[in-house]
């Protein structure tokens, strides 16, 4: 599966766009507390790439219901809430199936 934020992907030509798919994640886990702000910071960051990581499974899982084989114009989104503790990623692009340029 071809993942990009571009439209259109070079050596590809689009032959049928599928639809608009998506991909959410919302995670819950706290980040560790630690006196030592990196510490806190590599659990901040590891959330959010968890977060991030599952949000484009969903995408690509959705883009092959659709029997699309890559998802083009990707557009990502992240909100963090601190007070709950929860980091959000919503990714949204176009399913696509595409075939080599000859």
């Amino acid at each position: 599966m071809v993942l990009t934020t571009t439209n259109s992907i070079e050596g590809f030509k689009i032959l049928e766009y599928k639809g608009i798919v998506t991909g959410v994640s919302v995670n819950a886990k706290k980040a560790s507390f630690s006196f030592k702000m990196d510490k806190y910071y590599a659990s901040v960051e590891a959330t959010m790439n968890d977060a991030k990581e599952e949000a484009f499974q969903r995408l690509t899982d959705n883009a092959k219901k659709l029997d699309a084989n890559a998802v083009v114009g990707i557009k990502l989104d992240l909100e963090t809430n601190p007070n709950l503790a929860m980091t959000m990623v919503s990714v949204t692009g176009t399913a696509v199936h595409v075939v080599p340029n000859k």
